[in-house]
């Protein structure tokens, strides 16, 4: 019986999954996820807990780029096993309290949930007892507009966030999804794109006999074009802000 307990605390959802079903208390009020979200990208993390200093510096950060995931159709949502009153307390002494990298009088706007009873994290197997059996990991889930788990990516308590990364993946996604490419290794949005591999030997040997200009190979099987900067951001990014 205590191993099965074990187990069900690491269990996972997978990439390709449908994001589990949860309805939670927030500091911006209840909430039914996914399906609040349906038609808008989330970000889904979780936190070890309130009033830690690498998740003040993880709270600041995601509140500064809020309206840049906003403006690429993504909400964040964030969580811990901490009650909604210490959630409170804590955004409260950032605002009020904390100057970090030039970063003060943060407002964390979006919403974090309450989950004393470990009910989402287990969920979501944001609970690892090698790591610790009571706090969540630095779990985040990209879920895209049908509800659909697109990437995971796990921190040990330890080690903070790259919100640089984090950000890119969201837009490297996206990319891939609108323009049917893959991105190589260290994309960044400008930089060329993997098209699908050649589906018949003919379409392969016209690709390597340079027969369209737009695509580059490097062999049959590892062929990039060019996609600028400009197409994937005026595609992907919205002028406004996603209202709350």
């Amino acid at each position: 019986m205590e191993e099965n307990r074990e187990l069900s605390k690491v269990s996972m959802p997978r990439i390709g999954d449908k994001a589990p079903e949860f309805r939670a208390i927030t500091t911006q009020g209840d909430i039914h996820f996914p399906n609040d979200y349906r038609g808008r990208w989330v970000i889904l993390f979780s936190h070890p807990a309130d009033f830690t200093p690498v998740c003040t510096s993880e709270f600041m950060t995601f509140s500064k780029m809020e309206n840049q995931f906003n403006e690429a159709n993504c909400e964040l949502v964030g969580l811990s096993v901490d009650g909604l009153y210490s959630h409170i307390a804590w955004l409260r002494t950032i605002k009020e309290k904390i100057e970090y990298k030039g970063m003060k009088d943060i407002e964390v706007q979006f919403p974090l949930i309450e989950d004393i009873k470990m009910d989402v994290a287990n969920k979501y197997g944001m609970i690892q007892p090698g790591e610790d059996s009571t706090k969540a990991v630095r779990a985040v889930f990209f879920i895209d507009p049908h509800g659909i788990i697109r990437t995971i990516i796990y921190y040990p308590l330890s080690l903070g966030r790259n919100f640089d990364e984090i950000y890119r993946v969201l837009i490297a996604l996206q990319t891939a999804d609108k323009f049917s490419v893959a991105t190589p290794a260290d994309w960044q949005p400008g930089e060329e794109v993997i098209v699908p591999p050649a589906g018949s030997c003919g379409v392969a040997k016209t690709r390597m006999e340079n027969a369209d200009e737009d695509v580059h190979c490097y062999d049959w099987f590892f062929c990039t074009k060019k996609l600028s900067k400009e197409d994937i951001l005026n595609t992907i990014l919205k002028k406004e802000p996603v209202a709350h």
